[in-house]
């Protein structure tokens, strides 16, 4: 066969494939039936794509996860967050968006759990949805993922709460399908190893595969940076040149030019978020998808959850967002006075699995909440 051939039987697979696809988006749409309001924005092809992707292009499974979706954004109205009310939780900078982007386009979440300054796991969350919502909204038009950067300077066992880890995967897994590109751990301490053996299979597997481990002392995951980020951004604790710091106030205010912005991006006049086309971008993964294998999934069968293993999980972050006792947040602070020293917080590793917030956090860090330093 000539290599012409082969390319016009290629282009005529993957055309096929595409209105494949094409006809899922099609059947999940008459499932949700007819939609209104903030809804009928939400689910443009792309996002009803992103539920398909996320479930292996398994109408049935993708619906459901779907109007799952559809019911919290209505009771939890994550577009209706502001700056003002989770400021609070900002004020370390323990998760912001940069400035910048990555190579790929994708907006950039710096967080620094090792500056977490807040107790209620409620709280936390809020924040975290908060900044996923920003980070969606300043998305460029021809992107729909983000970057997680996670800087483990300052982090100890005090620092660790497997019950907000649960909650943000909850919360990602379930509400945010395929907008996590990459999740950065950067020079995670050799004790967070043993608590990533306990966490890791509450992530699914797409979202496991995602992760990357960074160490500055060896060059080989080095380069991970180097091909992800323009190093002339990237802040100098990532290895990067850029020396800036994080502004609470600069931020604030970034942040409130933002805000404004919201209701407009959620407003029927527009129709761009309505519209958004369903893009194959990644021909190879889109074919594992929709032709039902689950490559992804065989190396890691052991962590497959099943849908009433979903659904339970689903039901405790719901339960555990309204269920946050006085009792459990006291405990975590006695816990995080005990000492921020691994040493002390040897004692505290019971304390450690409450909501204490292994949750997502940032130090001096960028944005355009960011000083250039002197």
């Amino acid at each position: 066969m000539s290599s012409a051939s082969s390319v016009n039987n290629s282009d005529g697979k993957e055309a096929a494939l595409f209105e494949q696809q094409l006809s899922k988006i099609g059947e999940v749409r008459a499932a949700l039936g007819q939609l209104s309001g903030k809804a009928a924005l939400y689910c443009s092809d792309a996002s009803i794509a992103r539920y398909l992707v996320a479930r292996n292009w398994d109408v049935k499974k993708a619906t459901k996860m779907l109007k799952k979706t559809l019911k919290w954004r209505s009771e939890y109205k994550p577009d209706e967050i502001r700056w003002d009310e989770i400021a609070n939780e900002a004020a370390t900078g323990k998760i912001y968006r940069t400035d910048y982007f990555d190579k790929s386009g994708r907006s950039i979440l710096v967080m620094r759990p090792g500056v977490q300054n807040t107790k209620k796991a409620k709280g936390q969350i809020r924040y975290l949805v908060y900044c996923m919502e920003n980070a969606i909204l300043n998305l460029p038009h021809d992107q729909s993922q983000m970057v997680w950067l996670i800087d483990f300077a300052g982090f100890n066992l005090s620092h660790i709460s497997l019950h907000v880890t649960k909650l943000t995967a909850d919360v990602l897994q379930g509400h945010y399908p395929e907008r996590l590109g990459v999740a950065i751990l950067y020079n995670a301490p050799k004790f967070f190893e043993s608590f990533w053996k306990i966490a890791s299979p509450i992530l699914e597997p797409k979202t496991f595969n995602k992760v990357k481990f960074v160490y500055p002392d060896r060059p080989e995951t080095n380069k991970i940076m180097e091909d992800l980020f323009n190093m002339e951004q990237l802040e100098s604790a990532f290895g990067g040149k850029n020396q800036a710091t994080f502004n609470i106030n600069d931020y604030a205010a970034r942040m409130r030019e933002d805000d404004t912005k919201m209701p407009l991006f959620w407003s029927p006049e527009n129709s761009a978020l309505a519209s958004e086309p369903y893009v194959m971008v990644n021909k190879d993964k889109a074919q594992e998808g929709s032709s039902g294998l689950k490559s992804e999934e065989n190396g890691s069968e052991k962590r497959e959850e099943t849908d009433t293993e979903s659904e339970n999980r689903e039901e405790t972050e719901s339960e555990s967002e309204r269920g946050e006792t006085d009792a459990r947040e006291e405990t975590e602070a006695v816990s995080d006075k005990r000492g921020e020293t691994d040493t002390e917080s040897e004692k505290g590793k019971d304390a450690a699995t409450s909501s204490n917030g292994v949750e997502l956090t940032s130090l001096p860090g960028e944005g355009k909440g960011i000083t250039s330093a002197d």
